[in-house]
């Protein structure tokens, strides 16, 4: 059975451009000119599973999350 594939999405609301995000994923995640992240919208292979999950919990402000599915997709560049 084929897992769900899971997605980076970014909550711009309460996103505060700390840049811990870019940190935990170098090959999924770049800060623009201003430490905002931006994310490809690629899915997040399954060896990289566990460190998207450990940078949206370490997010201080919460507003990275891991998603199934492609809807809803946002901060792509």
């Amino acid at each position: 059975m084929d897992r769900p594939e899971q997605h980076l999405e970014i909550d711009w609301t309460a996103c505060r451009g700390h840049g811990l995000c870019a940190d935990f994923l170098p090959e999924h995640i770049t800060l623009d000119v201003w430490g905002y992240p931006l994310v490809g919208g690629a899915p997040v292979p399954a060896g990289t599973v566990r460190r998207a999950r450990r940078a949206a919990a370490d997010c201080p402000a919460l507003a990275l999350t891991l998603t199934q599915g492609g809807a809803g997709r946002r901060g792509v560049e």
